[in-house]
């Protein structure tokens, strides 16, 4: 066992191209640490529907330029199969200002080159949305972007998208997954020096005049925002599109301005993670805006708060979910309003009160943005697809605008963003969510709390008798399976599921309360929030978690 794992490992280091994880093995095979070369040769990164994701460093369960190669000779080799070549088979490329983001894109415009495909490459960190946009602009076939979203400093992420701009899903996952299976060594992998085109500013302008087309052309633009790109790539992109639209120009979070992989002030670059907005709330206590506009690093998501009752506070991403689906349906707007499973069922209302389609999905925009004849698509996690005919996909900068303008409008009436959620509760009900969620060190622990719920499933939690439990690993007539549970309860709904894309396991909660009027509201709050801390506590024992 110990001289197979060093002879694996110094086979790797052989063929490794980046100095820095080849060295970085040496020592550790220098030093004898089984256990951390176990840990790194213990099998693969897997590649999913989320592409890659994990931490940086040496070896086969790393993120390096050894495992991105191979991820994409295992897609030129699937993009192939499927009929492309040089005359029909762009790929674009981008990528964030993570560490060694730069390195793992140049490395993936090597191999489609070597590999006689087109590749081009965004001509520096950009957003995640303008590469999901210039995938259907340009007319690619596929495009990547290399980033790992809000993950720790540590990790970067490899994400993949077909021709029509959205993320990979079944079963082209899978597929992609076999060509990169099949490579055996990276000898046989060809990665010219050049050959590759670095696009220019072109593709960004076309998409800052796409965002035009998300706003009202009448809409008032008086809205002033704090803004932080959390350390990422959103700034600039951000600014250009509020300077287009009219908007006051947003005062700068300066301390995260700036794109830093290192991520200096957060404990994760995370607008949902505790300390994250702490910066932003005392930015906008000396500056008094309207409200605060965070993006994550990789800017498809967008975060907004508010003033509370005097103090500053997050709204929920299902909050920012239902108000610009209520600002599109006083827009006139139609098509399909979706969202996934684990969203509140608020946007269902709002939709069928509207006359609207409205459809439900699993879990990843991956799923939400292949929805037909959809218009508007959002997820809790802060993301929100609101110009799908331009981004397949969530995009922090466009929801930015968005809820900027809903900003402006309520201003201009005397109103605020709090105003109308109180509106909708009565309207609707009042939906309250809520997340338990536990990061884990050893994944096991996701597993066995999964388990003992699929085999000990409570009746009741909260107080409240489980009227329906769904184990979604068998799909439903209308969901394809995954790994998942919802439990349907007495005014209430439960999905847990384990993250895609982080070692965490979620929980997500919901309480609807009917409101007869506004004088209700505070009463209706405060019961829902005895029931969501109910729900938490009595879902933790059923987990053991």
């Amino acid at each position: 066992m110990h001289d197979d794992l060093i002879a694996r490992a110094r086979a790797w280091q052989t063929e490794d191209p980046d100095p820095e994880t080849r060295d970085e093995l040496g020592k550790l095979i220098d030093s004898g640490d089984l256990t951390e070369l176990s840990a790194r040769f213990s099998g693969t990164l897997q590649f999913g529907t989320a592409g890659l994701r994990g931490e940086l460093g040496a070896g086969p369960m790393r993120m390096n330029r050894s495992v991105v190669i191979r991820a994409a000779a295992g897609l030129a080799a699937y993009l192939k199969s499927h009929g492309h070549g040089t005359d029909t088979g762009t790929v674009v490329i981008g990528y964030d200002a993570r560490h060694k983001s730069a390195d793992f894109a140049r490395d993936t415009a090597a191999v489609m080159t070597g590999a006689g495909l087109k590749a081009v490459v965004l001509p520096r960190p950009l957003p995640t949305p303008v590469l999901a946009f210039a995938i259907r602009h340009l007319g690619a076939v596929a495009g990547v972007e290399v980033t790992a979203s809000h993950n720790p400093p540590r990790d970067n992420g490899y994400k993949v998208y077909l021709g029509d701009g959205s993320q990979i899903v079944p079963p082209a996952d899978a597929e992609i997954a076999a060509e990169i299976e099949a490579i055996t060594t990276l000898h046989d992998v060809p990665r010219p020096d050049t050959g590759w085109e670095t696009l220019d500013d072109t593709v960004l302008e076309a998409y800052l005049a796409r965002t035009d087309a998300v706003l009202s052309p009448t809409s008032p633009r008086t809205a002033r925002t704090v803004y932080t790109a959390m350390h990422g790539v959103g700034k600039d992109t951000l600014l250009a599109a509020f300077a287009r639209a009219g908007f006051p120009a947003p005062t700068l979070v300066t301390e995260q301005a700036d794109p830093d992989p290192d991520f200096p002030t957060v404990a994760f670059p995370n607008p949902e993670e505790p300390g994250a907005m702490d910066l932003a709330f005392a930015k906008a206590r000396e500056t008094d805006p309207d409200l605060i506009i965070a993006n994550d690093p990789d800017a498809d998501r967008c975060a907004a708060a508010v003033k509370d009752d005097g103090a500053w506070r997050m709204l929920r991403g299902d909050e920012v979910g239902a108000l610009l689906a209520a600002h599109l349906v006083r827009r006139g707007a139609t098509g399909v309003f979706a969202e996934s499973i684990v969203s509140s069922s608020l946007l269902g209302r709002i939709a069928e009160k509207a006359h609207l389609p409205y459809e439900e999905t699993l879990t990843g925009f991956k799923w939400i943005a292949r929805v037909d004849g959809l218009r508007y698509g959002y997820e809790e996690a802060l993301g929100y697809c609101v110009d799908p005919d331009g981004v397949r996909d969530k995009d922090g900068i466009t929801a930015a605008l968005l809820i900027t303008e809903l900003a402006s409008v309520l201003k201009e009436e005397g109103r605020t963003l709090l105003d109308l959620l109180d509106d909708l509760a009565v309207e609707h009900g009042l939906h309250a969510t809520d997340q338990l969620s536990v990061r884990v060190e050893d994944l096991s622990v996701i597993a066995d709390a999964m388990r003992r719920l699929r085999e000990h499933p409570p009746a009741e939690l909260a107080g409240l008798p489980v009227t329906g439990a769904e184990d979604l690993t068998r799909g439903t007539d209308k969901l394809p399976p995954t790994d998942g549970l919802r439990y349907t309860l007495t005014g209430a709904r439960v999905v847990v599921r384990p993250s895609g894309t982080e070692p965490k396991l979620k929980c997500y909660l919901e309480v609807v309360v009917p409101v007869a009027t506004h004088t209700d509201l505070p009463s209706a709050r405060a019961q829902a929030a005895r029931t969501l801390a109910a729900l938490k506590r009595d879902l933790s024992t059923a987990a053991g978690i």
